[in-house]
């Protein structure tokens, strides 16, 4: 396992009403709201203009993307996120706090602190307890837009932090990485349907663990104490000091595995960003394992 002084990847809500508060906000202390919603459920950009934490900035997912790949979610180049960052205020001595709406606590948010990290940027934290708790423990909120003065940004692809697809292919015959499903316990199976997809069909890459990243929060929508954490991935006999890749359906839940790893220490573990989306369009057959309708999807 590396050993090094790692930036601190969660924050509380009090640390950040207190920096608000205090005045801190501003091109040292920059805030984010993540939030992305299935279509047809909640409109995420609708909910930030009602009502958000002061001073934050919307981070819109479906923007800041390769929107040419044929996959979902997929990272945008560099000068594609130093461009969409740098408007948002966010210069590469700021220090980042990312949050998201949804009702676990946290969704997207560990998405955007990876994206950061993969692009060089180490100082970003995600905003422990998300804005449910923020609401629920009362703090301020307001609906008036923020116009932070743009910054320069400087992204540089860290490439460690990254898998695509033909890394992941051959790792099936090399196994020099560990490789952890976040999905659901159904959707990993092939059991239960992939939500809002088309010729999507459920099920895992072969050799995959499943660690579900609902299982990382509270039910209060904290994440869970580096202890519990370590107990996770020693149950699914993870072992932390060894390669580890994090896969999902669009890579974005597999941003929860490396927080979590990160939490407990570990701060290399990457994301295989096509994910299942990509692995099920393009993988041969018998890489893909599937209790659906076959044995095979």
């Amino acid at each position: 396992m590396v050993h090094q002084v790692l930036y601190r990847a969660l924050v509380s809500t009090k640390w950040l009403a207190e920096s608000i508060r205090t005045g801190k906000l501003g091109p040292g202390l920059r805030v984010l709201d993540a939030s992305w919603y299935s279509p047809g459920t909640r409109e995420a950009r609708k909910e930030y203009l009602e009502r958000h934490v002061p001073g934050a900035s919307f981070f819109d997912i479906e923007e800041c993307r390769d929107t040419a790949s044929p996959y979902e979610m997929m990272l945008p180049s560099e000068a594609g996120f130093a461009d969409y960052v740098g408007r948002l205020g966010i210069s590469n001595h700021t220090h980042v706090v990312v949050y998201d709406g949804d009702h676990l606590g946290s969704f997207y948010a560990p998405r955007v602190w990876w994206m950061f990290r993969v692009f060089g940027h180490r100082t970003v934290s995600v905003l422990n307890g998300g804005f449910r708790n923020w609401l629920k423990e009362g703090h301020p909120v307001t609906s008036e837009p923020s116009r932070p003065e743009p910054a320069v940004f400087k992204a540089t692809l860290d490439r460690s932090l990254l898998k695509n697809y033909e890394q992941v292919l051959e790792n099936l015959e090399s196994k020099r990485f560990q490789l952890v499903d976040s999905r659901s316990q159904g959707r990993f199976l092939g059991t239960e349907p992939e939500p809002d997809a088309v010729g999507l069909d459920s099920g895992h890459i072969r050799g995959s663990v499943n660690m579900p990243f609902m299982d990382f929060l509270t039910e209060d929508g904290f994440e869970k104490s580096p202890e519990e954490l370590r107990a996770l991935f020693q149950t699914k006999k993870v072992d932390l000091s060894q390669p580890l890749i994090a896969t999902c359906r669009k890579g974005v839940t597999a941003c929860h595995v490396a927080l979590a790893a990160y939490l407990c220490g570990k701060p290399d573990v990457a994301v295989y960003d096509g994910s299942w989306s990509e692995w099920f369009r393009r993988a041969p057959p018998e890489s893909r394992v599937s209790q659906g309708k076959s044995e095979k999807a």
